[in-house]
């Protein structure tokens, strides 16, 4: 079977925006624009494509990331002599496939957003016309600079009352990039939003019809020309910069030729050299054909974007994989999840080679091989049943069972592992137990389940109570897992009130020595070890890490044993002891972090000593030590946004700094005011509740994780003896 589409027509690419920016809004326009549905679906009317899950379309919010395959013709290869493009057109030589995931916008389920990231090679980012760049703007912005990922930002829901695209496009340059410039300009706002310039080609738009299936280019209005030239002068500055035969064409007063300025502008967008700005109103179903021709001119296919890299599992030499059919098949897990109908679905992105149903994959995370039955291709909740997939494409498995997020799926002669995905910590953690005994065996399969599905969801058992103890990015995304387990898996469930996942750390060092000595008769133990800790600094740029350094993300371990006094096979057993024992720290039995262990000295006995002895040794040191270098508690705290009417600005204060928040800024969004703060997660249970009391329901919060800080002494003594 052949390739359908070229891959220089590909385009793999998301749609990221904070909580309520209309992503979900612009993704049913696209779905319908590109024929794939014949009615646009309404997140207020809870019948929407992308947003699928029952919990999804009552609370209005996208949860999981939703994949979809569409085609696009763009724009200008639609067009009549009027001026006018009809969606139904086709030019078969000009379509385009569209590989696209809308993710979530809340910070409980960002982790879907970070790992959809990793496998896309462009992204849309909307933003609300009314309050510009907000706090998950930021977020995924980040995740999208980390991950090296072309955007191009679109503002929507120009026509709202407030709303106003200046005051959008100024918030991202100050806010996210100065890179950013204007490729369009609204015709007219709020009310009276009418249309869109596009910059380069100075023509105006408009969307008629039934839902804005006619667009048609006009002349600009002339109150709008002078604008519109001056904004055009500083677009062609910055693409003509990149080329210095263009910029002396340019200076020398040449009109340069429409295409060069694209391909240009495009070359800028793919180094992630410029983020074009583009506008609309998704609801009024107006600019959002124009974002899809701007996502076919200006973001990367597959075959523009760097190689893949990974390291032979084989030889452990570093090596490439070319976008390219011929290459070796290589493909990474981003997703996995459970579908009512089809079962245990792995979603991969393919980056080199092609894969046929029925064919034998190798797993190089765990060196197991396993067939691959079916592969679906996604049209959100349908399937379509797929015998080949392509490099550069998007597509899932059904029932691999030996599969984990950011697993590399690869050819077994050409063995690979691709650079996995990196997930934050949880932060927040409850207590859960079945309601019956035959919800007890259900419970553990679903909690399985669901924390192969979401890698921010943990599950543990407290040895000390046996409870189950899960955690997660925040209250709603626990809520969402019991409400998960009781509609997917029948499991009936209690809950305990959240908990805060505190840390503990050290802030002082100290040097001991244990000594484990057992007679019993036989064959006694003896293991003899001495320690130095310290806290442990991060690593700086340039500095190179010694031979004898095993550093992890949380805990660096030192073998500075010279000689043979504790012959070299029992030091694996010893940072084994100490990793162990900073599972429970001293204080109250939260794990222990940025701890440095200097193993320098200790001794064996020719017959008594045992991997064992000195695994007890080094828990017993590393307790010891941590006891004596000045433990503290960590805590997380939470950047809180909180957008609210002027009037209510005092009482808003009042209450952060009643819960040991600190003030960071004040602005202005609107006729709004925003405070910008930092507070404890232990002080925020039901903040959303109380914010509404008091600001008569008009406060809206906005919640992420920013960093763990030492826990105020009182409190800490507080938290020690309630866990008592």
């Amino acid at each position: 079977m052949a390739r359908d589409y070229p891959l220089e027509k590909v385009r793999n690419f998301g749609i990221v925006a904070h909580v309520d920016a209309g992503k979900t809004t612009t993704s049913e326009r696209i779905l319908f624009y590109t024929g794939m549905s014949h009615k646009i679906g309404e997140v207020h009317e809870g019948d929407t494509i992308t947003d699928w899950m029952e919990q999804e379309r009552e609370r209005g919010i996208t949860i999981t990331a939703a994949a979809i395959t569409c085609f696009w013709t763009p724009t200008h290869a639609r067009m009549n002599e009027k001026g006018e493009a009809e969606a139904t057109t086709a030019h078969d030589d000009m379509k385009h496939r569209f590989n696209i995931i809308d993710t979530p916008g809340h910070i409980d389920f960002t982790s879907e957003v970070k790992r959809s990231m990793r496998v896309l090679d462009g992204a849309v980012v909307v933003f609300d016309g009314v309050a510009g760049v907000e706090p998950q703007s930021e977020t995924n912005w980040r995740y999208a600079e980390e991950a090296e990922v072309p955007r191009v930002c679109y503002i929507n829901k120009l026509d709202r009352t407030g709303a106003s695209f200046e005051k959008s496009y100024a918030s991202i340059l100050e806010r996210l990039s100065t890179k950013a410039v204007r490729l369009q300009l609204p015709i007219g706002e709020e009310a009276g939003f009418e249309g869109v310039i596009d910059l380069l080609s100075m023509k105006a738009y408009h969307f008629d019809g039934e839902m804005g299936m006619i667009v048609s280019a006009h002349e600009i209005p002339e109150n709008m020309k002078a604008e519109a030239q001056k904004y055009r002068g500083e677009l062609i500055e910055r693409i003509v910069e990149r080329d210095e035969q263009m910029m002396s064409d340019y200076l020398d007063g040449k009109e340069i030729p429409l295409e060069d300025l694209k391909r240009m502008l495009r070359k800028a967008v793919v180094g992630n050299e410029i983020f074009p700005v583009l506008c609309g109103s998704s609801l009024k179903n107006k600019g959002v054909q124009l974002v899809l021709d701007a996502v076919v001119d200006y973001l990367p296919s597959p075959i523009d974007v760097p190689q893949a890299v990974g390291i032979n599992t084989d030889t452990g030499e570093e090596e490439e994989r070319r976008a390219s059919d011929e290459q070796p098949f290589s493909a990474l897990v981003f997703k996995l999840q459970v579908d009512p109908f089809v079962g245990a679905l792995s979603f991969f992105r393919v980056y080199s080679g092609t894969i046929c149903a029925g064919d034998t994959v190798y797993n190089s995370a765990n060196n197991k091989k396993e067939r691959l039955g079916r592969i679906v291709r996604l049209q959100a909740d349908k399937r379509e049943d797929v015998k080949e997939v392509f490099a550069g494409e998007i597509a899932a498995a059904v029932g691999l069972k030996e599969v984990k997020i950011g697993n590399t799926l690869c050819d077994p002669a050409h063995p690979i592992a691709l650079e996995s995905i990196v997930f934050p910590e949880p932060v927040v953690s409850m207590r859960i137990e079945p309601k019956t005994k035959a919800d007890q065996e259900k419970m553990g399969i679903a909690l399985s389940r669901l924390s192969d599905e979401d890698p921010t969801f943990r599950v543990a058992s407290d040895p000390e109570t046996l409870e189950t103890i899960v955690s997660g990015m925040g209250e709603l995304h626990l809520e969402i897992i019991v409400d998960r387990m009781k509609r997917e898996f029948g499991v009936e469930a209690s809950t305990g009130k959240p908990q805060v996942a505190y840390r503990e750390t050290i802030q002082g060092t100290a040097d001991v020595e244990y000594k484990h000595i057992k007679q019993t008769g036989g064959r006694g133990q003896y293991g003899h070890v001495k320690l130095r800790i310290k806290p442990l600094a991060p690593i700086v740029e340039g500095v190179k890490v010694k031979n004898n350094v095993d550093r992890e993300e949380h805990f660096e371990f030192i073998n500075s044993i010279k000689g043979g006094v504790i012959p070299q096979e029992y030091i694996p057993a010893v940072k084994k002891g100490i990793k162990e024992a900073m599972d429970r720290g001293v204080l109250s039995g939260f794990p222990v972090v940025d701890v440095s262990v200097d193993l320098y000295d200790g001794s064996y006995h020719d017959v008594d000593s045992s991997e064992i002895a000195f695994k007890l040794a080094a828990i017993n040191a590393f307790q010891d030590a941590v006891q004596k270098a000045k433990p503290v508690l960590l805590e997380p705290i939470m950047k809180l946004e909180v957008v609210v009417p002027e009037k209510f600005m005092g009482d808003v204060t009042g209450m952060i700094n009643s819960k040991r928040g600190t003030i960071e800024a004040m602005g202005e969004r609107g006729q709004a005011k925003v405070i910008t703060s930092e507070v404890p997660l232990s002080e925020l249970f039901g903040f959303t509740t109380q914010l509404r009391s008091l600001t008569e329901g008009r406060g809206v919060p906005n919640l992420e994780f920013a960093h763990y800080a030492v826990v105020p002494r009182n409190v800490q003594e507080d938290i020690i003896a309630s866990r008592k």
